[in-house]
């Protein structure tokens, strides 16, 4: 049967995992609604496929051979490098483990989510879609890992600087989703704003943080722990 030209475009990934009989088995049981547009196993191939296909969403290991940055976990040091070239895609952790260290270690280089590979090709699917729409996914056990290291690092922001509170609520929802990276147009469309209100927000952000762009921005809230 011929296609339906009324159906939405299938979304786009990029599956990243030095295992190639998991990368098979994934692209093979995944919902007919995706499209696996490329695959690497290792970060140097993953950056060099994620900026050339600019997909959608990114489904990546933690633990990848490779890399430039020490410092990161594979999954985090694709992540850091990928993300500022496509600021469009979304970043969905897939991994066997479920340490703290990792999971909050990819969350704070920039994934929408963690899950398992304990999970099901069903709720995978699921996932990729929710975080390409902007919502972050979770395996249950491991969301608390988020919550504490996030709600701790924004608590102790906010007891020790009064920086934040210059920003009406709206503002912050800005800014932590301009810092990230988004476009104007991303930022308007999750907020359900119009394009000229996200760069009234903006400009009122730089103007009470005492900053001059968005990159003072990010670097300033990176700093802050905001992301």
């Amino acid at each position: 049967m011929p296609a339906d030209p009324d159906a939405p475009a299938p979304l786009r990934v990029v599956v990243v995992d030095d295992h190639s009989i998991f990368r098979a088995g994934l692209r093979a049981d995944l919902d007919p609604s995706i499209e696996v547009a490329g695959e690497a196993a290792d970060v140097e191939a993953a950056v060099r496929v994620i900026v050339a296909v600019r997909p959608d969403v990114v489904l990546l290991d933690v633990h990848l051979p490779g890399g430039a940055d020490a410092s990161a976990s594979g999954g985090a040091d694709v992540i850091n490098r990928a993300a500022p070239e496509v600021p469009g895609t979304r970043f969905l952790a897939l991994s066997v483990s479920d340490s703290a260290e990792d999971v909050v270690g990819v969350i704070r280089a920039g994934a929408r989510g963690y899950l398992t590979k304990g999970a099901s090709a069903d709720e995978v699917s699921r996932a990729v879609h929710a975080v390409a729409s902007g919502d972050a996914v979770f395996s249950p056990r491991l969301a608390g890992f988020v919550l504490d290291a996030f709600g701790a690092a924004v608590g102790e922001t906010a007891s020790t600087s009064d920086e934040l509170d210059r920003l009406s609520a709206r503002e912050q929802e800005v800014m932590r989703l301009i810092a990230r990276g988004y476009a104007y147009k991303e930022v308007a469309a999750a907020l359900f704003i119009s394009t000229k209100t996200v760069e009234t927000h903006v400009s009122s952000v730089l103007r009470k943080l005492q900053l001059s762009s968005r990159h003072e921005l990010t670097a300033w809230a990176t700093a802050r722990r905001l992301l």
